[in-house]
Order: structure tokens, then sequence, then C-alpha cells
């Protein structure tokens, strides 16, 4: 039987605040399997952008482990994690983060450089994303030309024009209006299914849920299932 996508146990994080310690995770576990589609809600300030950079490798765990597809990144050099996230791992941010002085096909086909990807070959695969995307014609772009909802789903593009196994999206849709959350939601939603990519979703728009294998509530520093 293959390794899940996603397996954290006991993820515990804290931070000082002033003379205080806050705990944010408290023992907190989490497996995702490969093309589950999981939806993690919770309150502003509940820990789901702290949740998913511990997932992700990007910052250090007090306690617990997080293992991607059966390597344990979270015991991983700094090098090594990045290597990881570049293999396994799509990031989708709440601001898109686009670098605005390139076109929308650049952006996308970046990510494949660094992976020493060839030019033509990026090109095509950035392109061919694009056009899964729903941006065929707006490969020449560049993001200010772009509305809010094309540059999120050219970040969209992006985060997995390397065939990751696990997309991670931290509030995805909070800058876009009703009818463009959704279209980014169903959008992700359809990708993960094409594609065979587990997603994890962090939000507090509980219709996110909607179309999600699994809905989970952040509260206290655990996670408990919604029903």
């Amino acid at each position: 039987m293959s390794e899940p996508a996603l397996l954290a146990t006991g993820l515990r994080k804290s931070f000082r605040q002033g003379g205080e310690r806050i705990e944010v995770l408290r023992g907190l576990s989490l497996e995702v399997g490969r093309g589950e589609r999981c939806a993690i809600v919770g309150r502003s300030g509940s820990g789901k952008s702290t949740l998913l950079h511990v997932l992700a490798g990007l910052d250090d765990l007090d306690a617990g482990q997080v293992r991607l597809c059966g390597t344990a990144i979270s015991a991983a050099s700094v090098g090594e994690r990045a290597r990881l996230r570049n293999r396994h791992v799509g990031f989708v941010y709440q601001l898109h983060h686009l670098l605005p002085e390139f076109s929308a096909l650049e952006n996308v086909l970046m990510p494949l450089r660094l992976g020493g990807v060839s030019r033509r070959e990026a090109e095509t695969r950035a392109a061919a994303m694009l056009d899964a995307v729903g941006l065929k014609s707006r490969c020449a772009h560049r993001p200010s030309a772009l509305s809010g909802g094309e540059r999120q789903r050219v970040a969209v593009a992006r985060a997995l024009v390397g065939h990751p196994n696990l997309l991670l999206a931290d509030e995805p849709t909070g800058n876009l209006d009703r009818e463009n959350a959704r279209q980014v939601f169903e959008l992700m939603r359809g990708l993960s299914r094409d594609f065979s990519v587990a997603l994890v979703v962090v939000t507090h728009d509980e219709e996110a849920s909607d179309g999600m294998d699994r809905t989970l509530l952040l509260d206290d520093g655990v996670l408990e299932p919604l029903p």
C-alpha cells in the first residue's frame, strides 16, 4: 500500500508573545491520502496558516513529525526541505505572489526552471497548465493586465505545474468576490481530481467544504471533524 500524500503526527507549535507562551498547535495529527480533498476551517487567528507552514516545512515544530509521501520533511535540513517541497508540494497563498515584471507563462514556468527543467519543456508544460485553468489566451499578459480571479488562476497553475502530490492552499480566495471565489474553489477541486493531487485548503469560509471529501475544524490547537 502506498504512503499517504501527507502524514502529520503529534504536531506542537508555540510562539512567545511578550512574557507569555502561546500554544497554537496542541498535539495535532492529520492524514491525507493521495488524491483526497480536505478543507480545514476555523476562526481568524486559530492557527490555520501556521498549520500549513509546518506541514510544508516552512516553519519548525516544537514536537511531532510531518511526512510527505513517506519522507519526514520535519527532520530534514533546510536544503532538503526545499527539495522535498519542489518535488511534492504546490502552494497557493491568499495573495497570488506573482512577479509583476514577468508574463503569466513566465510566472508559471519558473518553478520548473528552478528545478532544472529545460526552457523549451518548461514553456510547453506551463502553457498546458494555463490552458487547464482556462487562461490559454492570457499567457503573454503580465499580472497587472489580469483580473483578480485570473491572477489567482495563474497562481494555481504555478502550484500545479510540477505535478506535486500535495496542493496546500492558504485562504486562496480571501481577496476575491463571492463569484470569483466559487470559481477558484471549483477549479482547485477539479484539478485535484483530474491530476490525482491531494488538496488541503485552510479557510474561514465554510462554503469551501462543498465538494470536498472531508472538512475539519481547527479549534484550540486540535482538529475535529465537521459533519
